[in-house]
């Protein structure tokens, strides 16, 4: 499987699973799971057929692990814009988490912090470089710290994915340090 199509089918999926699950005919469970037949199935029926082992391919693959499976079922490990609660333990975090961002979106954080926007959580890094990465798809990348020592002392609840992204609900603009 080449990296081009290696990314097609991974966007597809995380559209399916995280963002329209609805516009291919699936339904996610309570928890974001459906089986991996019924979205192969799903898929070929709306004009993109995949195989099993090219979807185990992308998850394998996949640099940011998006995905998990759990025997005949896969999800999204975070992302979602779909009601979905994918059922992850409180976590105690390090001092500090990062996020990238880009310098247009600064006066908006300052003013309000950092918000889930279409999401169900705001991401955060376990580091700089990784932070990096996600603010540079926007454009040229600003990593913010965030204090989450402090907010978790102050009662925010932090949870932590499958594939290592940090969430929380909201990131008041007290616990930033900015540009």
């Amino acid at each position: 499987m080449d990296d081009k199509r290696t990314v097609k089918v991974s966007k597809y999926v995380s559209k399916h699973l995280r963002h329209q699950p609805e516009r291919i005919g699936l339904t996610l469970d309570p928890h974001g799971w459906v089986e991996i037949d019924e979205l192969l199935s799903a898929a070929a029926h709306h004009g993109f057929a995949l195989t099993r082992a090219e979807l185990d391919h992308v998850v394998a693959a996949n640099d940011k692990q998006r995905f998990a499976v759990d025997g005949t079922r896969i999800r999204a490990n975070q992302g979602h814009t779909v009601p979905v609660d994918l059922d992850l333990p409180e976590a105690e975090p390090p001092a500090y988490l990062y996020h990238g961002t880009v310098a247009r979106a600064l006066d908006a954080i300052r003013a309000e912090g950092l918000r889930p926007m279409a999401r169900h959580h705001v991401h955060l890094s376990p580091d700089r470089e990784t932070a990096t990465r996600v603010g540079a798809r926007r454009g040229r990348p600003i990593v913010l710290s965030v204090d989450a020592g402090a907010m978790r002392a102050a009662g925010h609840v932090f949870w932590i994915s499958a594939n290592g992204v940090w969430l929380t609900e909201s990131v008041p603009p007290r616990f930033l340090r900015l540009p």
